[in-house]
């Protein structure tokens, strides 16, 4: 009931939005005589405040047409490699005419990111794609939001995940180097436990940012809502049927706009203010400043559902079974073994102010995976870094992203080769 309420009450505000945008930029037509009155400003900063605050948000795309490699713009095209219901498997495909740039590209390490499916989009990880195509070719999951999936695609699970993944994995090829970024560093640790299990290649590295692999250390207020209450009270208040105007029309999820009103009261005041503050960049013109907030929010607000399945999944076995730590987790009936993983390089990130997975989170990973050497294995805390710094924004591209890159290339044989002497790596500016 509550997800036809939210769409009737976004079918009622849309005219307004419209009507706020037009405003905004009728009070600052130069071809209006009054639009450089001092109080003009003011207005149109006003009612375009308001059209932001009443818009609906879509999916925003990657944008990543170019980047700079050698001191030359490379040519970036986006190809679905793999098209499954509930997530597109994207390569970001580089073109130069130069033929030994070309070469030079060739030689390049492969990674998969694995975005996460917690609410936002995959696009939220346009940085890390961005810095990781100077060096790498890049493939990225598109997870699809479930209200866009009919019902006759059947529902999703976390095994179907871990399958997804290893699927992924299996048809880029072995080379790979794997980044999972927040909530798939769970599935993914199961998926290639389960790969090496069972005598599959494993990718080169798989590199853990932020991650709830033992969600019992340093529990943030994330943690503590999914510890507070039964798995019942999670299917009987945030689960619903999405509406007939969509075509997952029936589906039960767990809608987007709820995670985004989580997200918001986490830290209300901070987002108030930064409101406020894009009303005074409007005010005194500060164009710069006001796109910032603008491409921020874009993201920020843009939100996708989850399939119900997936998300009660996610929420019993790993913040309230503890499944993966316990040794107690079966996927599709196979038992998830981290300990079996050996030809695996393991480099976990975490941020110093990370208030969504907590200190030691991601770390616990190296408890698991016993069989990799500990010349194959490291960790890394980012100094002054929240959640999303540590895969976007300066402290990424400056603090984070030389660490990943130089692990990257120390294993770019496997992890045996990290014991020996690195292969000279011929690197991209």
């Amino acid at each position: 009931m509550i997800y036809d309420w939210y769409e009737s009450q976004r079918a009622i505000l849309s005219p307004l939005a419209d009507f706020a945008q037009a405003a905004s930029k009728f009070y600052t037509n130069p071809l209006w005589p009054l639009s450089q009155a001092p109080s003009m400003q003011r207005v149109s900063a006003s009612y375009e405040l308001m059209h932001r605050l009443l818009k609906s948000y879509e999916k925003p795309a990657f944008d990543v047409s170019s980047v700079r490699i050698d001191g030359r713009d490379v040519a970036v095209q986006e190809r679905v490699a793999l098209d499954k219901p509930f997530c597109r498997l994207i390569r970001f495909k580089r073109f130069s005419d130069d033929p030994d740039l070309l070469r030079r590209l060739k030689t390049h390490p492969t990674v998969l990111v694995v975005a996460p499916l917690s609410g936002h989009h995959a696009t939220l990880l346009r940085d890390t794609v961005r810095t990781l195509l100077r060096d790498h070719k890049v493939y990225i999951t598109d997870w699809v939001d479930a209200r866009m999936v009919p019902t006759e695609s059947g529902t999703f699970s976390l095994d179907d995940y871990v399958r997804y993944v290893r699927e992924f994995i299996r048809h880029i090829g072995p080379d790979v180097h794997v980044i999972s970024v927040c909530q798939p560093t769970v599935p993914v640790l199961a998926a290639i436990s389960l790969m090496a299990s069972a005598g599959e290649p494993a990718p080169r590295t798989m590199v853990m940012m932020g991650g709830p692999i033992d969600a019992r250390r340093s529990p943030t207020a994330v943690n503590n809502l999914a510890t507070t209450k039964s798995l019942e009270w999670f299917e009987s208040n945030v689960i619903y049927r999405v509406p007939v105007n969509y075509p997952g029309a029936g589906r039960r999820v767990y809608p987007g706009f709820l995670q985004h009103t989580g997200f918001i009261a986490m830290n209300p005041d901070r987002h108030m203010q930064s409101h406020y503050d894009f009303f005074l960049q409007l005010v005194r013109g500060d164009d710069d400043d006001a796109d910032a907030h603008r491409r921020f929010y874009d993201e920020y607000n843009a939100v996708l559902d989850m399939d119900a399945d997936y998300y009660l999944d996610t929420i019993r076995t790993v913040f309230q079974e503890f499944a993966l730590v316990r040794g107690s987790w079966r996927v599709e009936g196979d038992p998830v073994r981290p300990q079996d993983i050996r030809d695996t390089a393991l480099l976990t990130i975490e941020g110093e102010l990370d208030d969504i997975s907590g200190a030691g989170q991601t770390q616990a990973a190296h408890d698991l995976c016993t069989a990799i050497a500990g010349s194959d294995r490291a960790h890394y805390m980012v100094p002054g870094a929240g959640h999303y710094g540590i895969f976007s924004g300066r402290r990424w591209r400056e603090l984070v992203y030389p660490r990943v890159a130089g692990f990257i290339a120390a294993h770019r044989d496997g992890a045996a080769s990290a014991s020996a002497p690195a292969p000279r790596r011929r690197r991209s500016a």
